[in-house]
């Protein structure tokens, strides 16, 4: 078995293929109408479609149990982007204890974004002195 691509559903798919674009940079490479693959693989499929699929079930947004994660090595241009933009934070830049960067937030359906710096010197250096 081979994990493909992971798959949000989303009340308004055109909506949030603006969101990502704007925001993170990502790009429509496939549409099939219900369904939009992005750059990176990230797959969005209508929250009517899906229902479908999971024999009209109920379906939940913002549980805050999962989250996508993207890394940048200009975590700090990054940061001044979103200041300009509408968005609804989990929480602003928090540094982990190794020594990683990172800030959360919702796309237009709550579920969370999250992006890191690439790189982690604080730790890398940790590794070089062990």
């Amino acid at each position: 078995m081979k994990l493909k691509n992971p798959l949000l559903v989303v009340t308004d798919i055109d909506k949030s293929v603006e969101f990502y674009k704007n925001v993170l940079g990502l790009h429509k490479i496939m549409d099939f109408g219900a369904n939009v693959t992005l750059t990176g693989g990230l797959c969005l499929q209508s929250k009517e479609s899906f229902k479908e699929f999971i024999d009209n079930q109920n379906i939940t947004f913002g549980s805050n149990s999962f989250e996508v994660y993207f890394e940048e090595d200009d975590f700090d241009s990054f940061a001044q982007k979103l200041e300009t933009l509408d968005i609804k934070y989990v929480h602003g830049i928090k540094e982990h204890s190794w020594g990683q960067r990172v800030v959360r937030f919702y796309d237009p359906d709550m579920h969370i974004m999250s992006k890191f710096v690439r790189k982690c010197e604080k730790h890398a250096e940790q590794i070089l002195n062990d």
